[in-house]
């Protein structure tokens, strides 16, 4: 009897990964789940009662490219190859331009939001290419369709994450390999619950994992979710830029590091 198949989060220790973690076990996989946080892992896991056969929990800081690298190497040593792998992991927090110290905020949004989510996917594409088959997902945000006051890094690091895939997308097309990148709009994590802004169409965790696992299953490239932020998005998009920056003149910012911590999930 061949082995459930494989799905590996980053992020995986709360909100947005936690959640998809959840439903991928439900829908009968195997986890192999990755974040700083483990002792976090161990116990949702349990709580769940998930057993030992279940799950694997691998400890590694997504912003070190060595540690993310190492944990890919581990996986496919003791559990395999994985059928899914979705870079989740990311921080976001404001930024001002103006100071100094948020250069390093900026700094530290890339490795992880970006550089990251490439380390994350390397040591899987050999193996996917080879067996011709395999799917790289990509989590980005509709923050990276237009750039918001005060989410400079955030913006960027998500702009950056959707041209990656698909680039990425490109290069593994004649592979059988695919390359998902799903976009959330808000999600009602411990990261979203410190924003000082409306948030429109605030969706909860479970819901947003179901979509998400659909998109990923049937294949989609590109998918915004929920769909009613991929329509604002698109309209904003289209806004001219004087009539852009007179909409968001006034408009609350992110915290800054200090005021509130960025974590793992979406902003």
């Amino acid at each position: 009897m061949p082995p459930r198949p494989l799905v590996f989060i980053t992020g995986a220790s709360s909100g947005i990964g936690q959640a998809l973690a959840l439903r991928y076990h439900r829908d009968g996989y195997r986890l192999a789940l990755v974040a700083r946080r483990t002792a976090d892992i161990q116990a949702w896991a349990q709580a769940g009662g998930l057993g030992a056969d279940d799950f694997r929990i691998y400890g590694a800081d997504v912003s070190r490219p060595d540690d993310i690298v190492a944990a890919g190497a581990a996986c496919i040593a003791e559990q395999g190859v994985p059928h899914v792998v979705i870079a989740n992991a990311g921080i976001s927090v404001g930024m001002d331009t103006a100071e100094r110290s948020d250069l390093d905020v900026m700094a530290q949004t890339f490795a992880t939001n970006n550089l990251g989510m490439a380390a994350t996917f390397h040591p899987f594409i050999a193996s996917m290419v080879q067996r011709g088959s395999g799917t790289l997902v990509g989590i980005g945000s509709v923050a990276g369709i237009r750039g918001l006051p005060g989410h400079g890094a955030y913006c960027a690091s998500k702009a950056a994450t959707i041209s990656y895939c698909e680039s990425l997308r490109g290069e593994l097309r004649a592979s059988g390999v695919r390359v998902v990148t799903i976009c959330p709009g808000y999600i009602d994590t411990p990261l979203t619950r410190q924003n000082r802004y409306a948030m429109p169409f605030l969706m909860q965790p479970g819901d947003f994992a179901d979509k998400a696992h659909a998109a990923i299953a049937a294949g989609a490239s590109y998918r915004v979710i929920p769909w009613q932020m991929g329509v604002v998005a698109k309209l904003l998009r289209a806004l001219p830029n004087a009539w852009f920056d007179r909409l968001l003149a006034g408009r609350p910012r992110k915290h800054r590091r200090g005021a509130a911590e960025g974590g793992a999930g979406r902003g």
